[in-house]
């Protein structure tokens, strides 16, 4: 062993500062387009019940009840979406 100090950690930390897009968000978030989180879970969802179809898991008949789900699912996901950013949004910040 040697007496030389490890230099994997070093205190050479400088804090990220504001960009020109807007003020710096520290809690770790960013802002998520709703419109794309909705549509990217219906497109998985459909997607899902095709490849069940396909399979042969699903009838024909069954269908009827697995079309809506995704759409469901979907309009779940965006009002999550909206009441978690209404959530992390600070006071006085104008909504984005």
């Amino acid at each position: 062993m040697t007496d030389q100090p490890d230099e994997t950690f070093t205190d050479d930390f400088e804090p990220l500062q504001a960009t020109e897009s807007g003020p710096r968000n520290d809690s770790g978030w960013h802002p998520v387009n709703i419109g794309h989180l909705v549509m990217g879970v219906a497109f998985l969802g459909l997607t899902g019940v095709w490849a069940l179809f396909e399979a042969g898991l699903v009838e024909a008949d069954q269908l009827r009840w697995f079309m809506p789900m995704p759409w469901l699912l979907a309009g779940l996901a965006g009002l999550l979406g909206v009441v978690l950013a209404g959530r992390r949004r600070r006071i006085g910040e104008p909504w984005t």
